[in-house]
């Protein structure tokens, strides 16, 4: 029977609450695996499992329930290995790291951040910022709509000016953050996103890391911010004894 694997922690960490389920239909039993000074945090893995918000959510349960005891590393959604055994001798042969890990994303939750531009929003902005650009929209106006030269030279201007303004965005969201956080990890590119990016931040500066989102939001009006957190820390944690099983998405609750 292959396990399901949902975090890693110290073999010290607090007994987990009597009878916790997990994934599956039925609910499969959550036990503890440990080895050396390290547990894993196991269960049966259910057949055909799929990405539904009713096992999310209990894979999520599980994590926010051993988290209440202490740090616990968490696994993607969908972490499977062949059996136990793999599990504990993953475990082993990389305890060094897991306890290093541990160690140092004790108190610490993820935010992922995500922004894209206000279409309207961004033109209106670099419009203004650009008088070359002002100049020749004016021109055209003037002449009626312009020549076809001239559209598709203040087309190509203003696809450029949009570009420049991407980039300045992204870098000053980034910029504006990891100030406030202990580490940064950049999510998979998207279409329509300009960031995607996860910071580590101390549960207790959760309130500051919120406050310079708050910030940006305010300095650049132009976009659009998403925020999703406090997360388990998965982006900060490198693969664990299990893989993501093939249909199910390589990222959790991002």
């Amino acid at each position: 029977m292959s396990t399901y694997v949902y975090g890693i922690t110290t073999a010290a960490h607090p007994a987990l609450p009597a009878g916790m389920d997990g994934v599956g239909d039925p609910p499969r039993r959550v036990r503890v695996l440990t080895e050396g000074g390290l547990a894993a945090l196991v269960s049966e893995a259910p057949d055909g499992l799929r990405p539904m918000r009713r096992e999310l959510l209990a894979h999520q349960n599980v994590l926010a329930q051993a988290g209440g005891g202490g740090c616990v590393l968490p696994m993607r959604f969908g972490s499977v290995a062949p059996d136990d055994d793999t599990v504990t001798g993953v475990l082993a042969e990389r305890a060094e790291h897991y306890l290093e890990r541990l160690r140092t994303l004790d108190g610490k939750v993820e935010y992922n951040v995500k922004a894209s531009h206000i279409e309207e929003a961004v033109l209106h902005r670099v419009m203004s910022e650009n008088p070359e650009l002002r100049a020749l929209a004016d021109a055209n106006r003037k002449a009626g709509g312009g020549s076809y030269q001239s559209r598709l030279r203040l087309g190509e201007m203003v696809v450029g000016a949009v570009r420049a303004r991407e980039a300045e965005d992204a870098a000053a969201v980034r910029q504006t953050l990891e100030t406030e956080s202990a580490a940064v990890s950049a999510g998979p590119g998207s279409t329509g996103w300009l960031v995607n990016v996860s910071f580590l931040v101390d549960r207790h500066s959760a309130e500051t890391f919120l406050a310079g989102v708050e910030r940006l939001r305010r300095s650049h009006p132009h976009l659009d911010l998403s925020v999703n957190g406090p997360l388990p820390p998965y982006s900060f944690v490198e693969p664990g004894p299990a893989e993501p099983a093939v249909s199910t998405p390589g990222r959790a609750a991002k």
